[in-house]
């Protein structure tokens, strides 16, 4: 009798983990937000708002940034697939890494006021000092954020306990996201007003704000180094004696067809969204507060506020549709909300009723949340199904691709923003914007974002991993390797 080759599926314990080890792995989001995130969050504001550098140039000046960081990523995504140390592949990184960048933060902000009319080959100083210290912190910040995002698929082999895991860091983001959205706010406090005038010192208000910040970064990044383990080094990784080449780590991974599929998805959402991110806060600002900055300031913490709560309802709400509908049809749903949010913010961003643009912020931040758990949730499928065709566990080089496209379509959506704000003839001196100018704006913020979630939906539904087919592929690894 012929035997059957056909893996047959056990139904499996379910693979938890402590309630602790997910909340202290999850803290890692506030170094990834504030160290990554923050920059670009407040830099229009303090770069062409505050020091009057022209709003091409900051946009560019973040393109050409992430630009570098993208192609930092791949190396440190190498390194660490290859490292071997008693203490893991990753956690070293995460140690070293996290509080470096930390302690760095504030140097992003220690520009003069008066480099602004200072010129080298012709453009402003500050420009220059923008792409300077950036290019020197980012890779600190990619050595953190590669190992950390790795980490994640390596915790545990169970399908529902990845989205669980993947649950709880999407919801300690949108808290630590918020401190983004407060940065602004914070320069508003009466330290930093100048007196005798309405005027703010935006740059001492940042340098102290990222200083906290940064005490903050370092501290949670000694937390998840001594609460997390890595699943997979002591029973597989250890045992392949074989480095993965570099050039392994970037065309093996993107020749993987459902991780190509996965970041088509995520490259439409994320290019789609960053060409209208900072659009947002001159909605804000130049519309509904109507020229008042303080106001608009204010209002954006605010924003910041419903944009976590959004997310904060949504993650678990999209984890139990994951688990009785499937990762990929949860995806779409959250994707149909961010297309009401971001297409609704037309009629919900309002000078008459200013509290409206909340609930398109809220839309915004369920849609976004949820979006980006079940991409980590799927993508830890993904690595697993590379595992089976190539005998090989490489975390760091999915993380690090998927990065580099994710990262690559942020940059050119922080030019494409800076190209409309330049297009619509938006005047950073002039409080009240020409009609023109407002229509640009606000319609861009409805309709960008749109189209990418359109194809994000489409993409998601070609990716061929299934409930069924994910445990298949446990199934399949466990009995060639063990379990982990």
């Amino acid at each position: 009798m012929q035997e059957d080759n056909v893996v047959k599926v056990k139904k499996h314990v379910r693979d938890r983990l402590p309630r602790q080890t997910k909340m202290a792995y999850s803290l890692g989001t506030a170094i990834d937000m504030w160290g990554l995130w923050l920059y670009p969050a407040v830099a229009f504001a303090v770069f062409n708002m505050y020091l009057g550098v022209a709003p091409w140039l900051v946009g560019l000046a973040l393109t050409l940034i992430r630009i570098w960081d993208a192609l930092i990523d791949p190396i440190v995504g190498w390194i660490s697939d290859n490292i071997r140390t008693k203490w893991g592949r990753r956690r070293p990184f995460i140690l070293i890494a996290g509080i470096l960048a930390g302690l760095c933060l504030p140097v992003l902000f220690l520009v003069s006021p008066g480099w602004a009319d200072m010129k080298f080959l012709g453009i402003s100083v500050v420009f220059w000092y923008m792409i300077a210290s950036t290019m020197l912190y980012y890779p600190i910040v990619s050595c953190f954020t590669v190992p950390y995002y790795s980490l994640g698929a390596e915790m545990t082999p169970d399908y529902h306990e990845r989205t669980s895991i993947m649950s709880y860091r999407s919801m300690t983001q949108k808290v630590t996201e918020l401190g983004n959205f407060y940065a602004l706010r914070f320069t508003n406090l009466a330290w930093f007003l100048v007196p005798g005038t309405a005027q703010k010192n935006t740059l001492l208000g940042m340098r102290v704000y990222t200083m906290i910040l940064g005490i903050v970064m370092a501290i949670f990044a000694v937390i998840i180094f001594f609460n997390v383990k890595e699943r997979y080094y002591h029973t597989v990784v250890v045992k392949v004696t074989e480095k993965i080449s570099i050039m392994s780590s970037l065309w093996e991974t993107l020749r993987c067809k459902p991780f190509r599929q996965l970041m088509v998805m995520g490259g439409a959402f994320t290019l789609g969204t960053s060409m209208v991110g900072s659009l947002g806060y001159y909605a804000t600002v130049f519309y509904v507060a109507e020229g008042n900055r303080i106001l608009g300031d204010n209002w954006q913490f605010w924003m910041g506020v419903a944009f976590m709560v959004g997310g904060l309802v949504g993650v678990p709400v999209h984890k139990i549709l994951a688990d009785r509908i499937g990762k990929r049809q949860a995806a779409v749903i959250a994707c149909c909300i961010g297309i009401c949010g971001y297409g609704g913010s037309w009629f919900l961003y309002t000078p008459a009723v200013k509290w409206l643009q909340t609930i398109a912020s809220g839309l915004m931040g369920m849609a976004a949340a949820s979006l980006w758990m079940l991409h980590s949730a799927i993508g830890a499928d993904i690595q697993d199904f590379d595992e089976l065709n190539t005998g090989k566990r490489r975390e760091g080089s999915f993380t690090a691709c998927g990065s580099y496209i994710l990262k690559l379509g942020n940059s050119l959506g922080y030019y494409v923003s800076g190209l409309i704000l330049t297009w619509s003839g938006f005047t950073w001196s002039v409080k009240v914007q020409s009609p023109q100018t407002i229509f640009w704006i606000r319609s861009s913020l409805a309709s960008l974002p749109v189209v990418g979630l359109i194809v994000a939906i489409i993409f998601v539904l070609r990716i061929p991993l299934t409930k069924q087919k994910s445990e298949e592929i446990r199934a399949s690894l466990e009995e060639r390797r063990g379990t982990v």
